[in-house]
């Protein structure tokens, strides 16, 4: 009966309306008890808070926001064409949310893989499927992330690409060692259905439903195409099934440790494996362990179906040369030790100099990649204004530096502003006949000669202007669902890619929404805000900035006069320019694989 009356009274609450704090609070209290059960391998109990999970109302409610509101790619369609909806089509979605093993198959899409040729396909779902992928996960991720490895960083709440190259330059520091740079050929496109329901083992209905997505196909133009294998990237759900697919990766290379001589404990710690989704490294002193880990891998991947991808996996060595190789490359880092005299040298753990050093920088591939990036944003600004220019760049700038900015990078700084500073000279000259106009487009400030900037004082940011700051590996096996909001909170600050006013802001209000109350987690997706609207007289400065939730913005913004109507009639969101040429108002901050952007 009281259940009945719960859904009646939820049934006619608006979408503006909706008590977020509360929901948000119902939820995580489900997803710290799976987290903990799980933990524990209480496997009753997990399957039973997940079932309450996926019926609960708050947490509908959420997964709709996720996919219609907070994620940025919701304007995106499936098959069905809708693109998005409206706050009364979201609630009659939070009202049919549920396991029905019915879906569309997904919208092929290709896009271009970053600094290749070649090109990486998408799988859209529906709106609808969207939201039920995102309610499944809210109960799967908190199960498997009290299982998954301490080495594993790709694609998980509160774990960064950072995290990984932290993690290999903790292995290595001490000792100069062989390395296996691997990466999976195809992985999202090849996992085994069959294995991977196997291993996922959860409840009949919800296996049903998630075999029922993987085999649902995709559409490419009108024609209809089955998928006998795979996870189709573009899914809400996908990353966490490609995670579990090749959970167990470091524990498997960890047991043929303890058949090696010498003690069982220091056997596992001598040997590594970091993983960051498809890519890892295998690390250990000697070169037949790290070849015979090659042979275990290959044998273990392919059980799930899959394969290394022969022309991505090569043996070197941190120090000398091997096979023609010395040093590595991932996630855009290049690691590698340097021979040095005992002045500038690392030392052991009792202090002995250890004749190399620990230098990770940015590839060179990356440097490439960035300059071209730069390159033709100049090309096609050619006619442009100085101030758009300077605005389409300080955001690529600001975003390839924070990402570097925790290892060695102030060499690569200064050599790509010296490469940008050449190409904007070319730029002045082909719009001065000859000449690079210096005093129109080059001035003085804060004792700062040859600045690239506009009289109203739009100023380009400069790479070197980022200050290198080591970033801290994340505790092993934490979890932003084990509650420790304060830990979590202080490290979405301390993130690398965090824009630095967003970082302040979130130290001045200690990791809390001042709308909702609830603190950051590391996926929210979250907006600076000016508490008294630019557009009626409110000031660009501290005292007037302030840090939301995406969503909570949403309500504030709507109730505080910051909306106008356009020549058309309709209701904008008035933004207005910071001098760096990015939007102040708002600007969205979000983890992805790669960099946080702000906008």
């Amino acid at each position: 009966m009281n259940k009945s009356k719960t859904l009646n009274k939820n049934q006619t609450v608006e979408w503006k309306d909706i008590n977020w704090r509360k929901l948000e609070r119902v939820t995580f209290k489900l997803q710290k008890r799976i987290f903990q059960a799980s933990e524990r391998g209480d496997v009753k109990a997990v399957r039973k808070l997940q079932k309450t999970l996926i019926r609960s109302w708050s947490a509908k409610c959420i997964a709709v926001r996720r996919v219609t509101q907070d994620n940025q790619g919701k304007n995106t369609a499936g098959v069905d064409g809708v693109k998005s909806l409206t706050p009364k089509q979201r609630m009659s979605l939070v009202g049919r949310l549920k396991l029905t093993s019915q879906v569309k198959p997904t919208r092929r899409v290709m896009i271009p893989k970053s600094g290749t040729t070649e090109t990486r396909p998408l799988g859209i779902p529906t709106i609808d499927d969207r939201a039920l992928q995102a309610l499944i996960k809210l109960a799967l991720e908190p199960e498997w992330e009290a299982l998954f490895e301490p080495n594993s960083y790709g694609f998980r709440p509160g774990r960064s690409c950072h995290d990984a190259i932290d993690a290999i330059y903790l292995t290595i520091k001490q000792k100069a060692k062989y390395v296996l740079d691997a990466d999976i050929a195809k992985c999202f496109d090849r996992i085994n259905h069959k294995a991977l329901i196997d291993k996922l083992h959860t409840y009949p209905t919800l296996s049903r439903q998630i075999q029922v997505w993987l085999r649902a196909g995709y559409m490419d133009g009108k024609e209809l195409f089955p998928t006998s294998e795979g996870t189709p990237q573009g899914g809400v759900i996908s990353p966490l099934l490609a995670n579990i697919a090749l959970h167990g990766m470091e524990e498997r290379v960890k047991q043929y440790a303890e058949t090696l001589k010498g003690g069982k404990q220091n056997n596992r710690t001598a040997l590594s494996l970091i993983r960051y989704a498809d890519d890892f490294v295998i690390i250990h002193e000697d070169l037949k362990v790290v070849k015979k880990c090659q042979e275990i891998i290959a044998e273990w991947l392919s059980d799930m179906g899959l394969e290394l991808k022969p022309s991505k996996t090569r043996t070197t060595h941190t120090l000398n040369e091997f096979e023609g190789n010395v040093g590595f490359e991932f996630l855009g880092f290049h690691i590698q030790q340097h021979k040095v005299g005992n002045y500038g040298s690392a030392s052991s753990s009792i202090g002995t100099p250890l004749g190399f050093k620990t230098i990770i920088t940015p590839s060179k591939a990356k440097i490439t990649t960035h300059l071209v990036k730069i390159a033709e944003v100049i090309r096609t600004h050619k006619n442009a204004p100085q101030a758009s220019l300077i605005s389409q760049l300080n955001p690529i700038i600001k975003g390839w530096s924070n990402y570097y900015s925790t290892v060695v990078s102030k060499e690569a700084f200064s050599k790509v502003d010296h490469l940008t500073y050449n190409k904007l000279r070319a730029w002045a000259r082909t719009r001065g006949k000859g000449s690079i106009n210096k005093d129109k487009y080059w001035r003085t400030v804060d004792n700062q000669n040859w600045c690239f900037s506009t009289e109203d004082g739009l100023e380009l940011i400069t790479h070197a202007s980022t200050p290198i700051v080591r970033h801290t590996k994340v505790k092993g096996k934490a979890s932003p669902f084990d509650g420790n909001w304060i830990y979590w909170s202080k490290r979405r600050g301390e993130y690398p890619e965090t824009p630095k006013r967003v970082s302040k802001l979130i130290k001045k209000q200690k990791g809390i929404c001042p709308h909702c109350g609830l603190y950051f987690t590391s996926t929210d997706i979250v907006e600076v805000d000016h508490i008294q609207p630019t557009s009626l007289g409110g000031k660009d400065i501290y005292d007037n900035l302030q840090l939301l939730h995406k969503h909570c913005h949403d309500i504030k913004t709507a109730n505080d006069g910051s909306l106008i109507k356009n020549h058309n009639n309709k209701t904008v969101l008035n933004r207005t320019y910071n001098k760096g040429g990015i939007i102040k108002e708002p600007c969205e901050v979000k983890i992805s694989r790669t960099v946080l952007k702000e906008r």
